[in-house]
């Protein structure tokens, strides 16, 4: 806490100097005018950039002003906050991440078009998300394969950054408070000039672990409870630090390295004898991520993509405690993860109003993990086309190939169709695509047994396991005025041969193979030892939805923006029919924002809020209750001189309280983690400087 408080500090004294007029650049009207009544410029939707209004798929998009006025400072949060058909459940190994009836293996997540690793057990560590870049989030329902491949079934979200390309040099210091021992702290240092661009980044993250209720049923014998500090959130300290170098040679020319380093630990009570609850260790992740890429412009209209990045990701035990096989400091890697992708794209206009996309992707998956003994690695092959043609006046058509030559299980054919007509305001939008999802590796070969808490967790890989495959179809429609814009959509996504954890009870019958299976089980864990999981192949999985957004300027500078999911996710293995893990019936969110403007200060209060149905649970564990969430945070921001923007951030989380305070025990779940109310500080101080050359 201490260090970032002096970085600081140090970041003010070392940025003073950078005062100078900002050269204010005066855009032509007429394309302003156009660029608010088209939207932002989307990619995630079509491979390419282009207007949203324009884009033949629907796609969601959170600017950085979303961001901003919400006050959330996690990815996680933001996603949640704005996005109902999102949903996600922190524990101590990152996230479970939920979208549209479908969990974390089924969404894709990207950075700049770029996929995220860091799976530990089904969770992502979304700590990775370095979101004091972030220009906007696109958020892409459905099986988009024919662009993206594996994995891409239940959508993707794309995390766009922001690199200036201004003659400029601008420091940034993001600082945010909260109670529980929230702190968040992130430091961005730009400079660009004569097309050399170099973009530095660091965060620091943090909270404390922390309970709703101090006890536990007894595990055996819930009539009775016990004192127990296992958190219900895990607290963590998590560093980010990222560095870009850009660099245009001429006007056809583009390049880009990168790299990232990220560490996590976190922060847990010990393990007791006077309470029950604590632990031996902490988690412990470390990744590190190197990127390339270039573009090379074939004229005005036409472009050469080629990208390469590298991602590795390990995480471990990190003890604190002293145990019969380690000692207090000793570290022991539990899993590690490498993930290689090399992609040339080429985006080409043949005629005036088409746009053409050829592209050839390799990726080659790596797992190590230690107590499973596996030590594994896939390479996928894929080459795809994508073609957007005007059919007749407002009518516009894509279609999309992707072929994909996966080692282990062949090769598969993943197309998209998709039209819009688009007469004045209104948009009427359908679209059918292929989703295809290779089993993990996870899932084809773990072999994994812990002991924790006083339970036995086992898990078993099917090496009989098929591809996923789904096929989801879309119907959009949307309207557009001045004042308010609405949108409908209603979707299927059809999954064939789903790939589910199921829990086979334990009895005397299968214990002794079970045991023999895995030979350091003890006879008094034995004796607890109830079901264990094993992924199988379940017959089919088939989502429902429907979203409703609207959004309505009320009177000049007041706006409510309110979203509805309706989600009905079930999964049927034989005969019978389940609610899919964790999905959610009904849910939605609203944001009403008031902004003015008094020179030199602007105003902005934000209300939000989130409304859930309950979550369904499988297996032995119970549902978890619906909830509400309201938020406000109010933004002021200063413009005390040309080179200098400072924003200060005041609000409350949780507003009326709301918590989960029901006793801990072995069949429970939860689907609200917050602690209460909590109140949130933050200040954001930028100083620019622009370069100007005199000898122009």
């Amino acid at each position: 806490m201490k260090r970032c408080k002096y970085s600081f500090l140090a970041l003010l004294f070392c940025t003073q100097h950078l005062t100078a007029q900002i050269h204010m650049q005066q855009r032509d009207s007429a394309m302003t005018e156009r660029t608010v009544k088209m939207g932002p410029v989307v990619v995630t939707g079509g491979g390419h950039h282009q207007h949203l209004r324009e884009a033949a798929t629907p796609v969601h998009v959170i600017t950085q002003r979303d961001i901003t006025q919400t006050g959330a400072s996690t990815f996680q949060d933001v996603v949640t906050r704005l996005m109902p058909q999102v949903s996600a459940a922190p524990n101590s190994m990152g996230s479970f991440l939920r979208m549209n009836g479908l969990g974390n293996k089924y969404v894709l997540i990207l950075v700049n078009g770029h996929r995220v690793i860091g799976d530990i057990s089904g969770n992502i560590d979304l700590q990775r998300i370095n979101m004091a870049r972030v220009r906007r989030i696109e958020v892409l329902d459905g099986a988009a394969s024919s662009l993206y491949g594996s994995d891409a079934i239940g959508g993707v979200i794309n995390i766009i950054t922001d690199q200036p390309t201004s003659d400029l040099i601008a420091a940034t210091n993001d600082t945010r408070i909260s109670g529980k021992g929230q702190f968040r702290e992130s430091i961005n240092l730009d400079a660009y000039k004569k097309g050399f661009g170099s973009y530095t980044s660091w965060t620091r993250d943090q909270a404390a672990s922390y309970r709703t209720n101090d006890y536990e049923y007894v595990k055996g014998n819930e009539g009775d409870v016990q004192r127990t500090v296992a958190p219900l959130f895990p607290g963590y300290r998590s560093d980010v630090a990222n560095q870009t170098f850009t660099y245009n040679p001429n006007k056809r020319l583009a390049l880009r390295l990168d790299g990232q380093y990220g560490r996590k630990c976190t922060d847990r009570p010990n393990t007791s004898d006077e309470v029950k609850g604590g632990f031996d260790y902490e988690m412990q992740c470390e990744s590190w991520r190197v990127g390339a890429g270039a573009v090379y412009k074939l004229g005005k209209r036409n472009s050469l993509q080629f990208d390469f990045v590298r991602d590795d990701y390990e995480y471990g035990y990190d003890y604190e405690v002293a145990t019969k096989t380690n000692q207090v400091g000793d570290y022991a890697v539990k899993k590690q993860q490498h993930y290689y992708e090399g992609e040339v794209k080429g985006i080409f206009h043949f005629t005036e109003k088409s746009t053409t996309i050829f592209g050839l992707d390799y990726r080659n998956d790596y797992l190590m993990a230690v107590t499973s003994n596996v030590h594994r690695h896939v390479n996928t092959y894929a080459a795809y086309a994508q073609h957007e043609h005007p059919l007749a006046k407002n009518l516009k058509g894509t279609v999309g190939l992707r072929l994909t030559h996966h080692e282990t299980f062949g090769t598969e054919l993943t197309p998209k169709v998709a039209l819009m007509y688009s007469p004045g305001q209104f948009r009427l939008r359908t679209t059918y695509s292929r989703g295809f999802r290779a089993p993990g590796l996870d899932e084809l070969y773990y072999h994994y047994n812990t002991y924790s808490r006083g339970v036995s967790t086992i898990t078993k890989g099917n090496t009989a396991l098929d591809p996923e495959k789904s096929n989801y179809i879309s119907l959009n429609a949307e309207y557009h005025h001045e004042r308010f814009s609405l949108s409908a959509t209603g979707y299927a996504n059809l999954v064939n041969d789903m790939i589910v954890k199921q829990y086979v009870p334990v009895d005397a019958t299968n214990l002794p193979a079970l045991r023999a299976e895995f030979p350091e089980i003890t006879d008094e864990q034995a004796a607890k030892i109830d079901q264990y999981g094993l992924y199988q192949t379940s017959d089919k999985g088939r989502i429902y939805g429907l979203q409703l957004n609207g959004t309505v300027e009320i009177v000049e500078g007041l706006t409510l923006a309110m979203n509805y999911a309706f989600t009905h996710a079930r999964s049927k293995s034989g005969d019978t029919w389940e609610h899919l893990e964790r999905s959610i019936r009904h849910t939605g969110t609203l944001v009403a924002n008031y902004r003015r403007a008094w020179k030199p200060y602007t105003l902005s209060v934000t209300l939000n809020g989130r409304l859930q149905s309950k979550t369904y649970y499988n297996g032995k564990y119970d549902d978890a209750p619906g909830f509400g969430l309201w938020n406000l945070m109010t933004t002021h921001t200063f413009h005390p001189a040309r080179w200098t923007d400072i924003d200060v951030n005041l609000g409350v989380d949780n507003l009326f309280n709301h918590v989960d305070r029901r006793i801990d025990s072995s069949t429970r779940r939860y689907a609200l983690y917050s602690p209460g109310t909590l109140l949130v500080a933050g200040l954001k101080v930028k100083l620019k400087k622009l370069l100007i050359n005199r000898n122009s």
